[in-house]
């Protein structure tokens, strides 16, 4: 149980992204009406005196799930615990974890949907009635044993909705979906970003930066420190669009954000598959990614884009595909199916 870790919720400080984290609503940008929504639950618990009801927090990745769950509990002012799904392998680490809990506090489990299902269902008391029963022993020498547990809150965060038991999900008494963000958040996070890090940046470049984002915050941070390393080196440290425009050539990704993989996903549909359809276990074959990578990370940008359609067939590439590829379009007997 190495991975989780105990602490309050403003001193997290577990790599270069953390000085990045808002540290309050207020200073998150976008997700209105999550925030908004968020602070009313909040209020009201506090309020109460009561601990939050727990919540899910879905979404593709990079989004601010994490973000969002320590936002919450410094908003409670009470402790955070971080731990992952995949992290949680036997019902004993579950209690260990939960027992550590004071009343109030925040468990943030991410991957949620990777939890063991045996683990899972000694969650569902715990959520309930803050109880836990753990059953020690073997067969006719097995006894199972209840603990009390104090009041607390537990936020689940999962890139793949589809895959919670509905027992789970159930449980949730919150469930918010993070959408991907639109061009202006996005420069306001890339001007915030360049202010924290201490490097100028022009407006165009913001905007550049922004446009390529894929609507993902955490993406839109990652272009802008590989952008400032080239603005020291072959510029005097001002971020200038043209240096924008070079850096993010070079590191294959084009003026709609699309990069190296994403043309490989399409050329794959389009010139392997006669644009479809193809199923995603024959796409992520052909270009060697894994098919859980595929769907979470590289499908939901394109799907929103328009270059691709999810048929009852399977993925088909559109017209606005064979556009970025160059390529001249036929339209196929299935581009209609939805």
């Amino acid at each position: 149980m190495d991975k989780e870790r105990l602490v309050t919720a403003l001193s997290i400080k577990e790599d270069e992204d953390q000085s990045l984290r808002p540290q309050t609503l207020s200073q998150y940008i976008g997700q209105t009406d999550i925030k908004e929504m968020l602070s009313v639950y909040i209020q009201a618990a506090l309020k109460r005196k009561e601990a939050l009801d727990h919540i899910l927090l879905y979404g593709p990745p990079g989004l601010g799930k994490t973000t969002l769950a320590q936002i919450i509990a410094n908003e409670l002012g009470v402790q955070i615990r971080v731990t992952s799904g995949p992290a949680i392998e036997r019902s004993g680490d579950l209690a260990a974890v939960l027992s550590s809990l004071n009343p109030g506090d925040v468990l943030f489990i991410d991957e949620i949907h990777r939890l063991p299902r045996f683990v899972e269902e000694v969650l569902y008391a715990a959520m309930e009635d803050y109880v836990l029963d753990i059953v020690i022993g073997k067969d006719h020498d097995s006894r199972s044993i209840r603990i009390d547990l104090p009041p607390f809150t537990l936020i689940g965060a999962t890139t793949r909705f589809g895959d919670l038991s509905a027992p789970l999900r159930d449980r949730f008494g919150v469930v918010l979906r993070l959408s991907y963000y639109d061009e202006k958040d996005l420069e306001e996070i890339v001007s915030r970003t360049a202010k924290v890090y201490n490097n100028p940046i022009q407006e165009d470049a913001v905007i550049a930066l922004a446009k390529r984002s894929r609507g993902t915050p955490r993406i839109a941070n990652r272009l802008f420190r590989r952008v400032r390393d080239f603005a020291e080196i072959i510029g005097d440290g001002v971020v200038t669009k043209d240096i924008t425009d070079h850096a993010l050539t070079k590191l294959g990704i084009d003026h709609n954000g699309l990069d190296h993989t994403d043309y490989r996903y399409l050329r794959a549909i389009v010139e392997k598959f006669s644009g479809g359809p193809v199923g995603i276990e024959s796409i992520s074959a052909s270009i060697s990614e894994e098919m859980t990578t595929v769907e979470d990370v590289y499908e939901p940008y394109l799907l929103m884009e328009g270059y691709i359609k999810r048929t009852a067939r399977g993925r088909v590439a559109t017209e606005k595909a064979y556009k970025a590829l160059g390529i001249k379009y036929y339209k196929g007997l299935f581009q209609d199916e939805s």
